[in-house]
C-alpha cells in the first residue's frame, strides 16, 4: 500500500515554495471541463503537476493538471487545474497528497468542484448543486485516503465528518448564487470508483438511498481536508442526466460540453464567496 509519509509531503512542499512564492488562504480543485475557471487567477505562477516529486499524475481529458497559484478578489488561491483519480490506478492514499500539501503550505479553505451526474428527478445538464453532503461508498469498500498510519499532525486517528461541508460556506454560497441570478440545487454527492458510468440498476439504487448527484471524485479529497482542519465547500456541475431506464448513453464528451455552460455560473459563485472571506 502506497502510504503518505510527512517525507513525500515535504518533499512536494519544498519543491512548490521555490516556485510559487504565495502563501495560499484558499485551495481550489476544478473538476472535469471546469479547468478555465483558472485563467481568471491574477498574477499567477504556473507549474505542471508532473514536475511536482510524488503528484499524482492527470491523464483524463478536461483535466490539465496544472497548478495555478496567484489572487482571486484579493484573495491568496493555489488552484488545481484537474486533479486525478482511483480509477486512473493511484492509490487513493496518493489522492490525499495534494491537500496535504494545501494545508503545508497554509492554506484554510478548500472549493472542491466536481463535473456529477444527476440522480435528482428535477436536476438539468448546465445545473449547480452544492453539496451538503457525501456518501463515501469507496470508504465503505475499504479505500480511505486515511488508511495507514495516522498523521498525528493534520489532525485525529478517527475524524469526524458530521459536517464534511461547512454550514456557513453553504450559506454565503446560497446567497451569492441568488445574488447573482444564478439557481443552485444543495444535495448529497456520492463518490463511486469509476471508470464505468453507472447502470440503470446503479442508479435506480443511488436514488433509493438518498444520492443526488454522482461522480468519481471529490470525497477522497473532502476526507482528507477535514481531518486537516479545512473548511470546505463543495459544488458539483451537473453534466448530464441519470439514465434509470436504459434508453440514453452517456459520454465524457457531453460532460466536458456541460462544462462550458457550468463555468461561467461556477465563476460568479466562487467569487463571490472570495469576496466575502
Amino acid at each position: 500500500m502506497d502510504f503518505l509519509t510527512n517525507d513525500v509531503i515535504n518533499e512536494a512542499v519544498e519543491f512548490l515554495k521555490s516556485k510559487m512564492p504565495v502563501t495560499p488562504r484558499v485551495g481550489m480543485i476544478l473538476g472535469s471541463g471546469l479547468g478555465p475557471f483558472a485563467d481568471s487567477v491574477e498574477d499567477s505562477v504556473q507549474v505542471m503537476g508532473t514536475e511536482v516529486p510524488g503528484w499524482p499524475k492527470s491523464t483524463v481529458e478536461g483535466h490539465e493538471g496544472r497548478l495555478v497559484c496567484g489572487t482571486l478578489e484579493g484573495v491568496p488561491v493555489f488552484v488545481m487545474q484537474g486533479r486525478s483519480h482511483f480509477y486512473e490506478g493511484h492509490a487513493i492514499t496518493r489522492l490525499g497528497l495534494p491537500v496535504r500539501v494545501m494545508q503545508k503550505l497554509g492554506a484554510e479553505f478548500l472549493f472542491v468542484t466536481n463535473a456529477a451526474g444527476a440522480v435528482h428527478p428535477d436536476y438539468e445538464p448546465g445545473d449547480l448543486m452544492i453539496l451538503n453532503d457525501h456518501i463515501n461508498l469507496l470508504g465503505m469498500a475499504g479505500f480511505n485516503p486515511l488508511r495507514g498510519p495516522n498523521l498525528d499532525e493534520f489532525g485525529p486517528r478517527f475524524p469526524d465528518m458530521s459536517q464534511a461541508y461547512d454550514p456557513e460556506l453553504i450559506k454565503l454560497a446560497h446567497e451569492v448564487a441568488s445574488e447573482s441570478g444564478v439557481s443552485c440545487h444543495e444535495g448529497v454527492y456520492i463518490c463511486l470508483a469509476g471508470p464505468t458510468y453507472e447502470t440503470p440498476a446503479d442508479l435506480r439504487f443511488l436514488k433509493m438511498i438518498g444520492v443526488d448527484a454522482v461522480g468519481m471524485s471529490t470525497v477522497p479529497e473532502v476526507i482528507v481536508a477535514r481531518h486537516g482542519g479545512m473548511r470546505v465547500l463543495g459544488i458539483s456541475g451537473i453534466s448530464n442526466k441519470a439514465n434509470l431506464d436504459g434508453t440514453t448513453v452517456t459520454t465524457h464528451e457531453e460532460v466536458i460540453e456541460a462544462g462550458m455552460v457550468i463555468v461561467p455560473k461556477l465563476t460568479s459563485i466562487l467569487r463571490g464567496v472570495l469576496k466575502r472571506l
